[in-house]
């Protein structure tokens, strides 16, 4: 897919052309523009994003043992989400160009975004001492739905052109994708996907129940909570460079599963590689099938995911 993202598109370029742009052999300035400054950054941006959210969905779905979970689902996508439009609402018509500020700025408001949305949710799902599945699954959906509202109200509020940049952002669109967000999200991933992956072994103790866990001596609570701060911060970091794209972290922990089996060491790997790929898929179909037309990347995985959501409810409820 990065070889068909690369050499195709409104402008084709043979292999024998990138090979050459990208070891600086006789130069051509048409090449240069179209793969260092178009198609490369978005090509990184996709994978980047495409890993931490399937990251961040096996995570969730293997704190809540809810194999219907995801980042969406919880309200995360969404507290990041409302977070950056508040950033871009109140510095609408201020931001005439991608500066450095605004750049490494909206992953930290998308990560306060995101840990106020989960500390909500910790407070509606927190019963007699402990995080329960089921409770935190139901609580994410309902802050997700008032978060989303709240996104919504101050979108309209907006002037028509900061308007029409939020409405593509929030469908999820890495189309402005540059190499200023792909140095803003690197250290949250340089850190973050190898406290992870450091825990994949607590995950796999987490499919036990809680009374088990706690008697071979896991600090239950304490590294739920590390695991849900790390999916969170993935996620914020997602989001405050592709919008709100969902269902990569439904659909990839799953996929992985029917490949490696139930080992999180093996899970978050193939969980990674599975996500970059649809979502450099999706994005590779939504800029070339509709051409002229450009379709953001979270709609065309939404297309794909919905069906894959109403199968899993489907196989969910053949075994109730």
């Amino acid at each position: 897919m990065v070889y068909v993202s690369l050499t195709n598109g409104e402008f084709d370029i043979t292999v024998k052309d990138i090979v050459r742009t990208l070891l600086r052999i006789d130069q051509n300035r048409d090449h240069d523009l179209v793969v260092f400054e178009f198609r490369l950054p978005r090509i990184v941006i996709a994978v980047l994003v495409g890993m931490g959210l399937g990251v961040a969905g096996a995570v969730i779905q293997g704190v809540t043992r809810n194999g219907l979970a995801d980042p969406g689902m919880l309200g995360i996508n969404a507290g990041a989400g409302v977070a950056i439009v508040i950033f871009l609402y109140f510095y609408q018509g201020q931001i005439r160009e991608v500066t450095w500020l605004s750049v490494m700025a909206m992953p930290l408001f998308g990560l306060f975004g995101g840990l106020l949305a989960a500390l909500l949710i910790y407070l509606f799902a927190w019963k007699h001492g402990r995080l329960e599945p089921q409770r935190l699954l139901l609580t994410g959906l309902a802050i997700a739905s008032g978060l989303s509202a709240i996104s919504l109200f101050l979108t309209l509020r907006m002037n028509s052109q900061d308007f029409e940049m939020v409405a593509v952002w929030t469908s999820g669109s890495i189309y402005n994708a540059n190499w200023k967000y792909i140095v803003s999200i690197l250290p949250w991933f340089a850190v973050l996907m190898p406290v992870v992956y450091a825990r994949s072994h607590t995950l796999n103790l987490l499919q036990l129940d809680d009374d088990t866990v706690r008697s071979i001596g896991v600090r239950l609570e304490r590294q739920k909570a590390i695991l849900l701060l790390s999916g969170i911060g993935l996620v914020s970091a997602c989001v405050s460079v592709a919008g709100g794209i969902g269902f990569i972290g439904l659909i990839a922990p799953h996929i992985a599963k029917r490949l490696v089996g139930s080992a999180h060491q093996r899970i978050l790997p193939i969980c990674a590689i599975v996500g970059a790929l649809l979502v450099l898929t999706a994005d590779f179909i939504g800029k070339t099938v509709f051409s002229p037309v450009e379709l953001p990347a979270g709609i065309i995985v939404a297309i794909l995911g919905v069906p894959s959501f109403v199968y899993l409810l489907y196989r969910r409820k053949g075994r109730m």
